[in-house]
């Protein structure tokens, strides 16, 4: 390769053992592994942040299975090109080739009518479909593709993992390993990276060319000044992408409208997906505001609806006022986290049974078994609460959700400790 080619592009793996992380699906035994040795793999998709190996992944498999590999690109690729991928797949069934796989890099991307175009050659077995994600696919994929295809989590690469990357640009790639690269400090490149493989391994080559001289000697402090003159201010695929929304959002928490339109205005020119901004705010409104003030989630909700049919630049306007109300609406965290208190003693507990009063009871066998028998219609009692038992006899007087300190959750708190008395102790 040209020593123009990136970096990264240069040490992409081409085998398993040459693969660096994601040991929890390629890993010797693992399920993923194990599917590809069998030489059976269903359609999937790779869900993970930039720079985990999705891309490098999905060549490997094509190439252990010795199938044909397309790859195309939501961001530059219609349904003209996917019809013409799938023609060629149906071509080649008639000379006894394996069906292909096709690569469709960040697939979020695509309209419903481009994921659409893919669902009969999937489900026909036409083509073994792997897309990559940087997206929730429960948002993005649409249901009836997502159902035909088994979605795999990708991590963040370790810090192990990157140190192990920086070793073997130095020692095996044609250009580095003739110079002379001591790594004094790696704090200031692994920072940087974000547990991002590709962008360690370009800001390393960034680093390294910046030097004129054959000894080099790498700190955190060149690292920094010499990525500050060479890599933009917001890179939406990178670590910037994750530090400002996340900034947004604490923003939003800590009632500061002023830093959450900053904030907002600094992803809006860094050219950020308006819907991407929606759904966090869609979050922020359940997870930090809840119940205080429930009108929060019907606005952040009308947000995403309104900005999804909008676009820029004027959906920048709905952004701001959502951000700027949410800054200003009182705080809860209780539902937050009373789900997750919920599902932790579920994780202990495991499936306990029904108590009967509520079990549903359709069919004269579940009658006969005592299905539903004794239970007290709210509606019949005086309040509308007949006060008896909705929990498993191992768990009953639990208590998950505690009212947060705002007026809202204080009549919450009044209304349930009149129902319950001294049930719950609120």
């Amino acid at each position: 390769m040209s020593n123009l080619t990136p970096l990264a592009e240069r040490l992409r793996p081409n085998t398993f053992e040459k693969y660096i992380g994601q040991q929890h699906l390629i890993g010797e035994g693992c399920t993923l592994r194990s599917f590809i040795e069998k030489g059976i793999i269903p359609s999937m998709i790779f869900w993970g942040p930039p720079g985990v190996g999705k891309t490098t992944l999905a060549n490997i498999i094509a190439n252990y299975l010795k199938r044909p590999f397309y790859t195309l690109s939501a961001i530059n690729s219609g349904v003209k090109d996917i019809r013409e991928v799938i023609e060629k797949a149906k071509s080649q069934q008639f000379f006894g080739t394996n069906n292909p796989v096709l690569f469709i890099d960040e697939i979020h991307r695509f309209s419903k009518s481009q994921q659409d175009s893919l669902l009969g050659a999937v489900e026909k077995g036409i083509i073994t479909l792997i897309g990559a994600t940087t997206e929730n696919p429960s948002f993005e994929v649409v249901s009836a593709l997502l159902s035909r295809c088994q979605v795999y989590v990708l991590k963040e690469q370790t810090k192990e993992d990157l140190l192990q990357l920086i070793d073997i640009a130095l020692t095996t790639d044609e250009f580095l390993k003739k110079k002379k690269v001591k790594i004094k400090e790696h704090e200031a490149l692994l920072q940087l990276s974000g547990g991002d493989a590709r962008k360690l391994l370009n800001t390393l080559e960034i680093v390294v060319n910046s030097f004129d001289t054959e000894k080099i000697v790498i700190t955190n402090d060149n690292v920094l000044e010499i990525v500050q003159q060479n890599i933009i201010r917001y890179d939406k695929a990178g670590d910037q992408h994750y530090d400002i929304i996340s900034a947004f959002i604490k923003s939003i928490r800590g009632n500061d409208p002023n830093a959450a339109v900053y904030w907002l205005a600094r992803m809006i020119e860094g050219g950020e997906d308006v819907k991407f901004i929606a759904r966090r705010l869609l979050i922020s409104a359940s997870e930090d505001i809840g119940n205080a003030n429930p009108t929060a989630l019907v606005i952040a909700n009308n947000c995403f609806q309104a900005v999804s049919v909008i676009g820029f630049p004027e959906s920048r306007l709905i952004l701001s006022q959502t951000a700027i109300y949410l800054a200003n609406s009182p705080k809860s965290n209780a539902s937050y986290m009373a789900i997750n208190d919920a599902q932790e003693l579920v994780k202990r507990t495991g499936t306990l049974p029904v108590p009967l009063p509520i079990r549903n009871a359709p069919t004269k066998l579940m009658k006969d078994l005592r299905h539903g028998a004794g239970y007290k219609y709210s509606h019949n009692y005086e309040g509308n609460n007949g006060a008896q038992e909705y929990m498993p006899d191992e768990v009953k007087g639990t208590k998950f959700y505690e009212p947060g300190n705002n007026s809202k959750e204080a009549s919450f708190r009044k209304f349930l400790k009149e129902i319950w008395k001294n049930k719950y102790n609120y």
